[in-house]
């Protein structure tokens, strides 16, 4: 599956976080620890937010690690809300169009996991989808199916509403096809306010999902330290170093909101 970041705090440059912790997406991109698939080099994502009226983004398709741009575009970027995205392609072409972050308006989302069996109820679920957000489709992932059916159900106004309704209209259509594999998911939403993450299962073994603790202190590939800060905070699929104290493991079936240098917990249902 892919791997995939969210930071909120304090004005960094991209890199402090995309690049240079001990296990870094890019890292990540080789060795991923938590992952189903150790090695995610089918594209990557990056997305930002500055005073511009919309977020910024940049995608490709060659590996993190064998693109000498992104070192140069994150070292001299600096934003107090970006997204990071390294891809591992589950059944779909490896082009542009299909890399995270996806962007509409003032929104960024991004994915990890898989929709089983999506080829039988792709059809099902686009036309699931309002007409003028399709219009704008330009991919084939079941990610950005994923999206545009939750900006359908209302992401901008009520994301965590957003985000359960479009899982249930996954669950629907799976369930009506036959498909006996789970559905399972990290996502992250946000509109360069709050971030707002989300993991879930239809059954069996949820993709992992964490968070910083309060002004934690990275250990980079180097060996020196980076101070995440006051008011910083990470959503990770994975930690990006291996001081485990520092990290805390959001639960199944849960959502978590990060909002004014806080991270909140709750059920995702009910």
């Amino acid at each position: 599956m892919c791997r995939w970041l969210a930071y909120s705090g304090p004005s960094i440059h991209l890199d402090q976080m995309l690049l240079r912790p001990k296990h870094s997406l890019l890292a990540q991109s080789l060795h991923a620890w938590e992952a189903t698939f150790e090695v995610n080099a089918d594209g990557f994502g990056i997305g930002w937010y500055t005073d511009r009226k919309s977020p910024g983004v940049y995608h490709d398709t060659s590996p993190a690690w064998n693109d000498r741009n992104l070192a140069s575009i994150t070292a001299h970027i600096k934003s107090s809300l970006f997204l990071g995205h390294i891809r591992a392609a589950v059944g779909s072409e490896v082009v542009r169009s299909n890399c995270h972050p996806f962007r509409h308006g003032q929104w960024l989302f991004q994915h990890n996991g898989a929709i089983a069996g999506f080829g039988k109820i792709k059809h099902q679920l686009d036309m699931l989808i309002h007409e003028d957000l399709y219009a704008d489709k330009v991919g084939q992932t079941d990610s950005e199916t994923m999206f545009l059916l939750a900006l359908t159900h209302g992401l901008e106004e009520d994301p965590f509403g957003g985000i359960c309704r479009m899982i249930e209209d996954v669950e629907k259509a799976r369930e009506k096809a036959g498909i006996e594999e789970s559905f399972h998911m990290t996502v992250a939403a946000t509109d360069g306010q709050a971030i707002h993450a989300a993991r879930f299962a239809s059954f069996g073994p949820q993709p992992s999902l964490y968070h910083s603790c309060p002004e934690m202190t990275l250990l980079a590939a180097d060996d020196s330290e980076i101070p995440l800060g006051k008011g910083g905070c990470l959503v990770v699929s994975e930690p990006l170093d291996d001081v485990s104290e520092d990290w805390i493991e959001v639960p199944d079936s849960s959502r978590l909101l990060i909002q004014d240098g806080k991270a909140s917990i709750g059920r995702l249902f009910g």
